[in-house]
């Protein structure tokens, strides 16, 4: 952490480790992806300490509160000093995380092509979809 008074909202995010450049953290400002305040936000936008942010990465969304302000990214021990994340925020994306992961484990791509018998019974549960 330094002691500047502000620092530029695309530079924070790269440094407090939410993308991994300052390109990709620009972007997603721009993008409407980074909410300060509950407000869109330019890159160039000074941040400060005490500053509420809500932060769209993929599937995930982090609602965060700005502790400190660095110009450089250092390690990821460090980056999470910058930051506090809201207890709800962290729920939420244990259970999207949980729900994602249930989905993906019902489903098993086939080991090799059906046999005869498996190819009848895929043939009789279309017709059944026509009644």
């Amino acid at each position: 952490m330094t002691d500047v008074a502000a620092v530029r909202l695309d530079v924070w995010l790269w440094a407090a480790r939410f993308f991994k450049t300052r390109a990709l953290a620009k972007q997603a400002v721009a993008g409407g992806k980074v909410e300060v305040g509950g407000q869109a936000a330019k890159p160039a936008r000074p941040l400060r300490p005490g500053d509420q942010l809500r932060i769209r990465r993929g599937d995930e969304v982090f609602e965060v509160q700005v502790l400190g302000l660095s110009e450089r990214r250092g390690p990821a021990a460090e980056a999470r000093q910058l930051y506090e994340e809201s207890e709800a925020s962290r729920l939420a994306r244990a259970a999207a995380a949980a729900e994602r992961r249930a989905a993906m484990a019902g489903y098993q791509p086939p080991r090799s092509k059906p046999d005869k018998r498996a190819r009848r019974l895929i043939r009789a549960l279309g017709d059944l979809d026509a009644l």
